[in-house]
């Protein structure tokens, strides 16, 4: 059984043999922060491959990724409940009505898990006699190997293959190549869950747009972006930029300073304007919100400024926001609604208080009714809900509207020229060139 779209060397879910099965899910449930769950758009996501596990005889033992655990100069793992996947697992015992046990496995106060003990073997006898609903890993973060190289990566990978009899991918938000994405199909027969597939044939529009394609990306960091924002604009009709990006771009191009910018940037971004010099696709908005602090909207210390003003080599405050009238201007406002396919992967201001760039923005695009719009990022996305989630929720039922649960992914794949190239996904191919030349079983 294939799917339309879908390269046919990808394994899926649909051709897997699951019952009476334990079938390892990597998901993307990268939705909790401080301890409570922002937005549980990603785990609903996933809820139809879980329920297709079951519904098919198979056993789920399902693991995720939350945060940044490790720290990156002393490689010390910071396991604490800011990072557990408690909210996680209750949110679905919830929904789903049953019970998922989270083993309890030794945490080490510097280094975090340091192996699977056989601890979890009863809650394996638990979960294949049916007495509980799943298992459910505690952060693939807090083990030692996931990020590691060398003979603790094998290690995990070894004792995560040891839980399972069947590997199923569904977490396109997690592009990184980690243990629990790409070393384990070398071990077990993987597949693609649904929302894998769905988000790959909904990439390819992206890919492969119908035109003119407009992208609006922003960012707090420029020197991150940099791979895929050349790419992309290779790709677009029209580019918009906003945060970080736009304001690098915007010292680079027009040779002021701008709190915040860094100077390596400024000097990277020269490519970038010196590109755009001929093919002109940057859209700028003109009409910025300058502000003497980041602490806050404080009366009398912000004011919109008009980049026709910029004046050379003069340094600027902290600009927090596109004023909602960028959006009005004719030059913008026709290339928005002329568009026939828009990503967007961007939140414009610094919210929460500096938010009307971004509403604006949103409302802007919904304006179009003939374009297919693709959102991206957990950020983008909560920053939608948030403040129009009147239009956030008509757009979730819309044809028109697709949100992908992973910018970042978008982005690498954008990068990448194919959603197969990405890591993760060319493991699961190669699993199935394996198996069948017999090397997995």
């Amino acid at each position: 059984m294939t799917e339309l779209n879908i390269d046919p060397r990808l394994p899926l879910i649909q051709d897997a043999d699951l019952r009476d099965k334990l079938v390892l899910v990597r998901v993307d449930h990268n939705v909790v922060k401080r301890g409570e769950i922002r937005d549980p758009y990603r785990i609903d996501s996933t809820l139809g491959t879980l329920y297709n596990i079951v519904e098919r005889g198979g056993r789920p033992v399902v693991m995720t990724h939350v945060g940044r655990t490790r720290d990156k100069k002393t490689g010390h793992i910071k396991a604490d409940e800011n990072t557990s996947v408690g909210p996680v697992v209750e949110y679905l015992e919830r929904k789903l009505h049953t019970e998922f046990v989270v083993p309890h496995l030794q945490v080490d106060p510097d280094w975090g898990i340091k192996e699977i003990d056989t601890s979890i073997n009863l809650h394996i006898r638990d979960l294949r006699a049916h007495r509980i609903g799943g298992i459910y890993l505690p952060n693939t973060r807090w083990f030692q190997g996931e990020e590691e190289t060398g003979e603790k990566r094998n290690r995990f990978s070894l004792q995560l293959a040891g839980l399972a009899d069947v590997f199923v991918n569904d977490a396109f938000g997690s592009w990184q190549p980690h243990v629990s994405t790409v070393d384990i199909t070398n071990h077990l027969p993987s597949f693609a869950g649904f929302l894998l597939q769905k988000e790959l044939r909904n990439l390819k529009k992206v890919l492969e747009p119908e035109r003119p394609f407009v992208a609006v990306v922003a960012g707090a960091k420029y020197d991150t972006k940099i791979g895929p924002l050349k790419e992309i604009y290779k790709k677009v009709d029209y580019l918009v930029l906003g945060g970080l990006i736009y304001n690098t771009f915007l010292c680079a191009k027009y040779d002021i300073r701008i709190n915040g910018v860094t100077e390596s940037d400024i000097l990277t971004a020269k490519d970038l304007v010196k590109q755009d010099e001929e093919a002109k696709k940057i859209i700028e908005l003109p009409l910025l919100v300058e502000s003497d602090t980041i602490e806050g909207r404080i009366e009398g210390k912000y004011r919109t400024i008009d980049i026709e003003h910029f004046k050379q080599r003069k340094e600027y405050g902290y600009i927090l926001d596109v004023a909602p009238e960028s959006f009005d201007l004719p030059g913008v406002a026709h290339v928005i609604d002329s568009a026939k396919t828009i990503f967007v992967n961007a939140v414009m201001g610094l919210t929460p208080h500096f938010f009307e760039g971004s509403q604006k923005l949103d409302r802007t695009i919904d304006s179009n009714r003939d374009a297919q719009k693709f959102y991206g990022g957990g950020d983008t996305l909560q920053e939608f809900k948030n403040l129009s989630p009147g239009l956030y929720l008509a757009a979730m039922d819309s044809a028109q509207y697709y949100f992908f649960t992973g910018g970042g992914t978008v982005l690498k794949a954008i990068e990448e020229g194919t959603p197969y190239g990405l890591e993760p996904v060319k493991a699961l191919m190669k699993n199935a060139e394996s198996r069948a030349s017999g090397i997995i079983p």
